[in-house]
């Protein structure tokens, strides 16, 4: 039912949480929150792999599905990228 439904919060807390414990690496940051038919889908930011300068961090994004009740019912990495680089736009070239 409806009213069964854990809220927006609960929901973002959940999928940080389940993601960091399946895959060993924190959360860092949602960009991506949507309800679903079947229940949420989110797109979490996490840090794959600590570097100094911080700005060549590896970073990745990973796509999480979470059924109606908040419980993680997939998750796959969508994206690799060093935490310094905006997304690729290919600017006028020769």
């Amino acid at each position: 039912m409806a009213e069964d439904r854990p809220g927006p919060m609960d929901v973002l807390r959940q999928a940080r949480a389940q993601l960091a414990e399946l895959t060993g690496m924190t959360a860092e940051s949602v960009s991506s929150f949507e309800q679903t038919e079947d229940g949420w889908a989110l797109e979490i930011e996490v840090m794959e792999l600590a570097r100094v300068p911080d700005t060549m961090s590896l970073m990745a994004s990973y796509q999480v599905d979470l059924d109606s009740a908040g419980q993680l019912t997939g998750y796959r990495r969508v994206r690799r990228y060093e935490r310094g680089r905006a997304d690729a736009h290919r600017q006028g070239g020769r």
